[in-house]
């Protein structure tokens, strides 16, 4: 009897939760680009503005290089003999 209570409430809360437009329905979580090459090209953004569109493909792009550089740093750092 309470584990159904606390479903019945849960499933409240999650409605009322959509319903109010809270963190299931932020437009940061909904973007454009599904794909890895939407994110790089950077879809999600707006085209009109094209400061913000290449500041966020360049972001993007560095980010991705000091990723690989990180990866690599910490293959050779770490599991080299």
């Amino acid at each position: 009897m309470k584990d159904d209570e606390v479903s019945r409430k849960a499933k409240r809360d999650l409605e009322k939760l959509s319903e109010e437009g809270g963190l299931l329905n932020a437009p940061r979580l909904k973007k454009k680009s599904k794909t890895v090459a939407g994110h790089f090209s950077a879809d999600d953004v707006d085209a009109d503005d094209p400061v913000e569109l290449w500041g966020t493909r360049i972001a993007r792009g560095l980010s991705l290089i000091a990723f690989i550089a990180l990866a690599i740093w910490l293959y050779l750092k770490y599991f080299q003999n």
